[in-house]
């Protein structure tokens, strides 16, 4: 009996087969497989940060360091939110001039394309980042910039795959129009796109027909349905307010509002995009309002906070907490535009107010992020905006969908 017990009481604490499953990152494909036996005698540039790590948690840049194969790891390149990641948005970052004994050179300062100096003694690029599957996250644009540089000296360039922590079958919200077009967005593709990274730079150097000698280092193990807490690899914070697994989704789903300036997100509170809230808002008429949309994947719950710093520093809040109820079918700038669509029915002078105080930069931030200037319009002149926000470029969506599908690895 106590045999039986102890196999009926070692089976459930099993986990299910689907979290049995181990994703390789393309870094440990890399390795693992041969492809940096490729590199042999070459002097190798590396586009990396805190992110770029292995399976095991060792960073890529050591592994290029140590490395067995005969290359040499000559420069480091570091994006947005620096080297070691602990820079906050739009802080500019400096090169550091020796680092181990190369330099690491920002794209994120003086500079946010490498240079022909800096290019002069590499022979092949190297890109290792977590992207979080947003197109207004500047890490895929430095990805682009590289790429469009590299093209020019004649210089391969390599991606280390990595997966797309919302997943890969999220198409969502606005294309990006060509008026735009800016380091918060270079690719017209909607802002949630289902690609990963290495995806992506196939899509951006054939559509935008770049002439990158690229390569991609493909994943094992990564289906389109992960979300990043499914592939079992480590989450490393991507940048000061993505901290967690599950914070790109939100990032997607809130971050727009947010740049408004009209309701806190929860920066500046413990729950970065995943709260709305405001202390003229009522929590449980938003609440009500939004569950009665009734849209699939998500509800909204009641919730009261008081931020620590930022916008509405020290004030009780009220309004809602975002719960993902199915990750099916979630959509995050479905959410987001009910979110704005909602807050402009109920609240109409609010919203008002805010709108009519946004200066040209603030205007012109909103409307890069969404990638034009119609949701803006729409959500000034529209009483009711929401629905019309959603439905907003659906037939574009739907092209891109079919669009990507030659572009897709996995």
């Amino acid at each position: 009996m106590l045999k039986i017990l102890w196999v009926i009481t070692l089976f459930l604490g099993m986990p299910s087969i689907s979290y049995c499953k181990k994703v390789d990152p393309g870094v440990d494909i890399f390795f693992k497989e041969g492809h940096a036996a490729s590199l042999m005698g070459k002097r190798v540039g590396l586009v990396t940060n805190h992110t770029g790590v292995n399976s095991d948690l060792t960073p890529t840049y050591e592994l290029f360091l140590q490395n067995t194969e005969g290359f040499r790891l000559v420069a480091l390149f570091a994006p947005e939110h620096g080297f070691r990641g602990e820079v906050h948005a739009d802080g500019a970052i400096d090169d550091i001039p020796n680092f181990k004994g190369i330099p690491v050179y920002s794209l994120y300062g003086k500079t946010r394309r490498p240079t022909e100096k800096m290019l002069r003694n590499i022979d092949v690029l190297v890109y290792d980042i977590q992207d979080i599957g947003s197109r207004s996250y500047t890490y895929a644009t430095t990805l682009f910039y590289v790429m469009e540089e590299a093209a020019k000296y004649h210089i391969p360039v390599i991606v280390l795959d990595r997966p797309n922590p919302i997943g890969g079958h999220i198409v969502d919200g606005p294309m990006l129009q060509e008026k735009w077009r800016s380091f918060l967005g270079y690719v017209n593709i909607p802002y949630c796109h289902g690609l990963t990274i290495g995806e992506l730079a196939r899509f951006f150097n054939s559509e935008y027909k770049v002439g990158c000698n690229l390569t991609v280092v493909p994943m094992r193990g990564w289906k389109r349905e992960m979300a990043f807490r499914d592939t079992q690899l480590p989450w490393i914070p991507t940048s000061p307010y993505i901290p967690e697994a599950d914070s790109p989704l939100f990032y997607a789903t809130t971050g727009i509002i947010g740049s408004l300036g009209v309701v806190s997100i929860g920066i500046g509170y413990t729950l970065p995009f995943k709260v709305v809230g405001a202390p003229w808002i009522k929590a449980s008429a938003f609440a009500d309002a939004l569950n009665g949309q009734k849209l699939s994947g998500v509800k909204f719950v009641p919730f009261h906070c008081r931020p620590h710093s930022g916008l509405y520093k020290g004030e009780s809040c009220e309004g809602v907490l975002l719960v993902v109820t199915s990750k099916e079918t979630f959509k995050p700038l479905t959410v987001q535009y009910l979110l704005l669509g909602v807050l402009k029915s109920m609240y109409p002078q609010h919203l008002k107010k805010c709108l009519s105080k946004l200066d040209a930069t603030h205007r012109n931030q909103f409307c890069m992020a969404c990638g034009n200037s119609e949701m803006l319009s729409l959500l000034t002149d529209e009483k009711y905006p929401a629905w019309k926000l959603i439905q907003y470029q659906k037939n574009e969506r739907e092209q891109f969908s079919l669009q990507r599908k030659k572009y897709l690895l996995y």
